[in-house]
């Protein structure tokens, strides 16, 4: 059974992942996230293996990042991930981004992935067993609470006159 959430991912803020203002660039908020997902996706066996074996793996088609609190050069960071929602091609997770030193949340992502057959490029169901572990994972994780920062989208406010 896999644990729910899944918060077992540490990272800590590279001297070269810097940037202009002193913090650490966006991109690498994404790069933790996707080490985040890695680690989610061999626990549950559809990770490096699983790719590796049946030629079939995922692709992020979407995603959403939120940037809360900066995070500086040397910060250790925990990443905990949610499952939101599963189907037979799509896996829907969450991530939350926390400061070790503090427990302060510094950022969110939201990801869609979708099962892909890597010798086609294709979309395609998850195989039969992928898609029992899948399942089983989402079932886990289906008593969580749905964060309240999920399904956002981008926007201008708007003006009132």
């Amino acid at each position: 059974m896999i644990p729910a959430p899944f918060d077992f991912y540490r990272g800590e803020v590279l001297p070269e992942w810097i940037d202009l203002n002193g913090h650490m660039n966006l991109a690498y908020y994404t790069v933790l996230f996707d080490y985040a997902s890695d680690l989610l996706f061999d626990t549950i066996g559809i990770g490096r293996d699983y790719k590796d074996a049946t030629g079939h793996g995922t692709f992020v088609v979407e995603t959403h990042n939120l940037y809360e609190n900066e995070l500086l050069v040397g910060e250790r960071v925990r990443v905990a991930s949610q499952i939101l929602g599963a189907d037979d091609k799509r896996l829907h997770v969450a991530h939350e981004m926390f400061r070790l030193a503090d427990d302060q949340r510094s950022a969110t992502q939201e990801l869609m992935f979708l099962s892909i057959d890597l010798g086609q490029r294709r979309v395609m169901p998850f195989l039969p067993e992928a898609r029992a572990r899948v399942a089983a994972a989402a079932a886990a994780h289906a008593g969580l609470k749905r964060p309240d920062w999920v399904g956002r989208r981008l926007a201008m406010p708007t003006r009132r006159s």
